[in-house]
This record gives structure tokens, C-alpha cells and sequence, in this order.
């Protein structure tokens, strides 16, 4: 039996005013799975996941949860689909409960407020990701880790089945490292769908499934194990790279 599809790009193509950033990219994203995009810097990766989000304009089609993004309402696809941006911003002055809240804007009408299940999800998002004691801080008082941390809070806050991330550990130390991972695995074995882009190989050959990117295409869609994946990487990377299999697990180091 096939894999229901999260997400599907067809034929997507994109433009940064003048210069095209992706070329006719096909590439289907398995609902319950985490799938995370690599290639090299300027290889379209971040382009391709705005694309997914419905946050850039493209050529081409995406579906949603096997329904064409654009047949979406704006407050319907919130609910399905959240977004962590590499730079997202939010107000520095908000105080880190507020920003989280913010993931629950979708499920709220203006009139009624926060319900109590919003301030319940909050409250246990702020326990899972260990904000508890900086509730009352503000954002621009936390250093560029710690802010992310806040914001993947309020990404999960929405409790989407669909869940994007731009370079969501960039600014986190091995142990926040450790405890996005553990996120990540906690969303996928609940249902939920996670797509990622990582810069870290090593990181994302623990992923259940890898896109390569090189200059706006997709190269190749594979497991981490595969042979020809690694082969790939080997060759959008210049061959600067070797693959060995350490305690179970595949590494991407130097040559």
C-alpha cells in the first residue's frame, strides 16, 4: 500500500525577481514521515520549502494534504500547515507565553480570545521545550538559540499535521540538538508530517527520507542508507565528502 502524500510539488518552478531558483521541481513528502532537504548553499532548498508553505509565489502546482494549496483558505491552511523560518521574526518586546500563544491565532475567532484548551496547548509547550521559567522574559532578551527555541514552541503550538523548518538548529548546542530530534521523532510517530532544511549532513541522515538540491533541481529523493544516495551527496558536495557507518548510524565526514 502507498504512503498517503503530505505534501506534493508539481512541476514547481520559482523566481527571486529576475534569477530562477527552481526549475521544474518535482517532489512528494510521505504524510508520518520526516523528510529533510539538503544540497549546497544557493541549491534552492530554503526556495523549495517557502514554495511547500505557500509563502512564495511559483509556477506549477503543491498540494496539501492531497488538496491544491490554493484551494486553501488563509485561516484553514494555518491550521494544517505550520512554518520556522530560518530569520522569523516576532515582536521583541512580546513576552516569550505571548509569542508561543501565537502559534494558537489560527484555531481562535477575534471575538472569543484565548480558550482555555489554547492556554492548556501553551502551557504544555512551554513544559516539552523547558520555557516554563522564561515565560514572563521577552523575546529580544534571549540570546539566537533560546529564541529559536521559542519559536519552534510556537510552531508546535499549533498543533498542525504538517509541520516546515527552516534551519530550525542552527543556534542550538548538542543538547538542544538532542532535544529537537527527539521533537521531531515525537511528532512523526504521533502522525504528524515534518520537512526540514538542514545544512548539517550528519543531522539530516537521520531523517527517514533526504531531497538533494543543486542549483534549483532536485537530484535525487532516497533513504539515508541508500547507496546512490550517498554517491549523490558525494557529487553535489564536489566529492569533498565520505560516508561511513558508525554504531548503525551513517556519518558524512571530510575527505
Amino acid at each position: 500500500m502507498n504512503q498517503p502524500l503530505a505534501l506534493q510539488a508539481k512541476a514547481v518552478s520559482a523566481w527571486h525577481g529576475r534569477q530562477q531558483v527552481l526549475h521544474s521541481v518535482n517532489a512528494d513528502f510521505e504524510a508520518g514521515r520526516w523528510t529533510c532537504i539538503v544540497g549546497p548553499n544557493g541549491a534552492g532548498k530554503t526556495s523549495l520549502l517557502k514554495v511547500l508553505a505557500g509563502l512564495m509565489d511559483c509556477t506549477g502546482e503543491v498540494l496539501l494534504l492531497e488538496k491544491p494549496m490554493r484551494s486553501y483558505q488563509p485561516r484553514e491552511r494555518a491550521q494544517q500547515l505550520a512554518w520556522l523560518g530560518q530569520h522569523d521574526t516576532a515582536g521583541d518586546d512580546l513576552s516569550v507565553y505571548d509569542v508561543v500563544m501565537l502559534g494558537r491565532l489560527p484555531h481562535q475567532h477575534w471575538w472569543n480570545g484565548a480558550s482555555a484548551q489554547d492556554r492548556q496547548v501553551v502551557e504544555q509547550c512551554l513544559q516539552e521545550r523547558q520555557l516554563s521559567d522564561w515565560r514572563h522574559r521577552s523575546l529580544g532578551s534571549l540570546s539566537g538559540g533560546e529564541r529559536q527555541r521559542v519559536l519552534l514552541a510556537r510552531a508546535l503550538a499549533v498543533q498542525a499535521p504538517v509541520l516546515l523548518m527552516d534551519e530550525p538548529v542552527a543556534n542550538a548546542d548538542a543538547p538542544h540538538q538532542s532535544d529537537w530530534l527527539n521533537t521531531v521523532k515525537a511528532a512523526t510517530r504521533q502522525g504528524g508530517t515534518v520537512v526540514s532544511v538542514l545544512h548539517d549532513l550528519n543531522m539530516a541522515l537521520r531523517a527517514e527520507r533526504l531531497v538533494v538540491m543543486q542549483q534549483g533541481r532536485l537530484v535525487m529523493q532516497a533513504a539515508p542508507h541508500d547507496a546512490a544516495l550517498h554517491a549523490c551527496l558525494q557529487e553535489v558536495f564536489e566529492h569533498r565528502l565520505v560516508f561511513h557507518q558508525v554504531q548503525g548510524r551513517w556519518l558524512a565526514l571530510p575527505e
